[in-house]
């Protein structure tokens, strides 16, 4: 079997201002690295790790980790950025990535955040099992592994997939509690042609932001992996001009 490159997570360290990203479900750090690139260049240290079983060919270890290791992740990657000495850190998440990114503004004393078409109010109106099983054909088919075999798995692995959607579900609601207690600026992101989630959920959580200084912006062109679309650029001039409107503490 050919050799596969599989992606890494990337530190641009740029400055003294750290940036941490984190990527969509099923997704790895390439979700994030223009947008990473971008905020390199004007000055921003960024770092974009992975989350527990993803980055690599075999689609079913993300069905072994579970929430509660991705925001372990999470955890993992603040006090990384704060061993190397960055105290102010502003956070951004794309999609699954952002359910994160809310909870550490929320628990973590961060600077500001951000959700790139994040599910914050996850409802049925949503296509995530089928994009995951679509997913799941095209790794095991880049892997070298018989249709056949590829086919029989799919049925088990749906069941599975959908209990992890349901684990995702049920522990949405500590952290949508906390959102109207959140005061810190707050950066919202959605695209228009959004596949997967109902992009209406980002208006719930903009009106869930009672006492925050909110940052809205609809992409309407843009499909749900809103960083590497047709809007990117768009976004990330959006991202920086967000970012250099904060408070940062350089002393």
């Amino acid at each position: 079997m050919k050799k596969i490159a599989l992606p890494e997570p990337f530190f641009f360290e740029n400055g003294p201002r750290a940036i941490l990203l984190l990527h969509a479900y099923t997704g790895s750090s390439n979700d994030m690295r223009m947008l990473g690139r971008a905020l390199e260049k004007e000055g921003y240290t960024v770092y974009a790790p992975h989350f527990k079983g993803h980055g690599t060919l075999d689609p079913t270890d993300i069905l072994a980790a579970t929430p509660a290791d991705w925001w372990l992740d999470t955890q993992n990657a603040l006090a990384f950025l704060r061993e190397k000495g960055y105290q102010e850190i502003a956070v951004f998440g794309l999609s699954l990535g952002g359910i994160f990114a809310t909870k550490a503004l929320e628990e973590e004393g961060l600077l500001a955040a951000g959700t790139l078409c994040s599910p914050l109010f996850l409802n049925e109106n949503n296509h995530v099992v089928d994009s995951f099983l679509r997913y799941v054909a095209t790794v095991q088919k880049i892997a070298g592994i018989e249709p056949t075999k590829i086919a029989e798995s799919l049925p088990k692995i749906k069941i599975e997939v959908q209990q992890q959607l349901l684990e995702i579900g049920n522990y949405l609601p500590p952290i949508q509690m906390k959102i109207p207690e959140i005061t810190k600026p707050f950066f919202i992101a959605q695209a228009g042609q959004d596949e997967l989630i109902d992009s209406q959920s980002a208006y719930e959580l903009k009106k869930a932001l009672v006492q925050a200084a909110v940052s809205f912006h609809w992409y309407e062109e843009s499909s749900h992996v809103i960083t590497v679309g047709r809007d990117h650029h768009a976004l990330e001039n959006d991202v920086l001009d967000f970012l250099n409107q904060l408070h940062w503490n350089e002393g």
